[in-house]
């Protein structure tokens, strides 16, 4: 879980390069400018929402960080990485619902409606950008699963 790295950087450029040729939201407009705009507001939800993710996990006594399956087989990893889209260890090692993690990505989805532009402050928009926030937490799983053993396979020295 982590507001700057190379990962969420690079989801950001695409998501906010999508964001400004397609001109959604159309405020924002499609210049440098609001490329620019669309990536810090997607750099602001993600801090609070992983901000939220991390107190309340204290609090609750849930551990965001992805642990790897490095040693099982392939389709076991991919479960995992699902599973733990959805799930957290809590203090004694078990496996629990990540109820932290749903309430950051809502909470911080629904609280960001009072800076978004209005046309992107919707219900609508909202349930979307929740579903892109579990979507985006599974592809940051699938990274941390899969990306050292690429790393090792094809990038020796």
């Amino acid at each position: 879980m982590n507001t700057i790295n190379l990962p969420s950087f690079g989801a950001g450029l695409l998501s906010s390069g999508m964001g400004t040729y397609l001109d959604q939201p159309r405020e924002y407009g499609t210049s440098l400018k609001g490329f620019g705009k669309r990536f810090g507001m997607r750099l602001s939800g993600v801090a609070v929402s992983n901000t939220m993710e991390a107190g309340l996990g204290a609090v609750w006594g849930e551990d965001p960080r992805y642990l790897r399956a490095a040693d099982q087989s392939f389709s076991h990893r991919i479960g995992h990485v699902v599973k733990m889209t959805f799930m957290a260890p809590n203090r004694d090692g078990r496996i629990v619902p990540a109820y932290a993690r749903y309430a950051a990505i809502g909470g911080s989805n629904a609280l960001s409606n009072a800076w978004r532009a209005d046309s992107d402050a919707t219900v609508d928009h909202t349930v979307i950008r929740i579903g892109l926030g579990f979507l985006g937490r599974m592809s940051s799983n699938a990274f941390y699963e899969f990306w050292p053993d690429v790393k090792d396979r094809f990038l020796k020295r």
